[in-house]
């Protein structure tokens, strides 16, 4: 069985009814795990009421927690997520937190050491003590993986740019892309260009770019795929390109093709984008009749 470590938030994405379990490592992790992978995630809770929840609702969902550090001196990451009329989302994002203060353990080491993919993503580094720990890991990460996640005023290009430097698998959503090309001064508007720019630039064998409804771009070992979006009555857009990711990764290190990974990735961020919140439950045959 393939193991992933997932590095990074944890935390509550507080709807204006409702909280929901969120994170972008942890709808990675929980999305990999329902596609058979065995997903670990490192972050840290506060040690309040917040985060005994949320340590008791990922162990209901069947991830391990013991790399998941209680801290006593910050609270539990929360996140007001606001929806505008089309069910995209923008965040509110309390600073600091628990997951801002990762602390760095040998046993960390350890299992980044042994795994067949380390996902990472920009927003766990605006911190510096979780920025040292995830600079660590990246040394001795076999396999890397960022999941671009620019969340204003939470990131630095220069930053950006050095966990791309140091990432095999880059994914970014279509905005992100062109930000970061125009910042790093290339002008240009050619989606196939900017991924072969950032390709050049930074030694990454697969980056994708996700399109929202218009679908996804996949540059996989020196190929170009594409595919189209699926057709979705889009209730919020939480956590659609992380179960994207999740997807998208779970079946290429499983030796899916190409083609068939990216499909079935662009239904299921499609899929939960039809559902509320970041993780709702998509079996693979709910996924293969909506793709039908």
């Amino acid at each position: 069985m393939k193991e992933v470590v997932c590095f990074g938030e944890v935390l509550w994405d507080l709807f204006p009814d409702e909280k929901k379990l969120g994170g972008a490592p942890l709808n990675v992790a929980l999305r990999m795990k329902s596609w058979g992978i065995d997903s670990q995630i490192i972050s840290s809770v506060g040690n309040d009421a917040l985060g005994q929840e949320i340590i008791s609702r990922i162990k209901e969902q069947g991830l391990d927690t013991k790399y998941i550090q209680i801290n006593k001196k910050f609270d539990t990451g929360i996140v007001t997520v606001t929806l505008d009329q089309h069910g995209s989302a923008s965040y509110e994002i309390k600073h600091p937190v628990s997951w801002d203060k990762i602390e760095l353990q040998s046993e960390h080491k350890k299992l980044v050491s042994t795994s067949d993919a380390f996902v990472f993503g920009s927003l766990v580094a605006r911190d510096a003590v979780s920025k040292n720990c995830l600079l660590d890991l990246l040394k001795i990460a076999p396999y890397t993986v960022f999941d671009v996640n620019l969340r204003a005023p939470h990131y630095s290009i220069d930053d950006i740019e050095l966990y791309m430097s140091q990432s095999n698998f880059i994914k970014f959503n279509d905005e992100e892309i062109e930000e970061i090309c125009n910042a790093l001064g290339y002008k240009n508007n050619s989606l196939k260009e900017q991924v072969q720019f950032i390709a050049n630039k930074t030694n990454a064998h697969t980056i994708c770019v996700t399109q929202g409804k218009d679908g996804a771009i996949l540059f996989h070992k020196g190929v170009f795929h594409t595919q189209k979006g699926y057709p979705a009555q889009v209730v919020d857009t939480v956590g659609a390109g992380d179960s994207f990711l999740g997807t998208l990764l779970s079946l290429l290190l499983q030796g899916k093709s190409s083609g068939e990974s990216l499909g079935k990735a662009c239904a299921m961020g499609a899929l939960v984008a039809q559902e509320k919140g970041a993780n709702p439950i998509i079996t693979e045959t709910m996924l293969s009749d909506f793709m039908k």
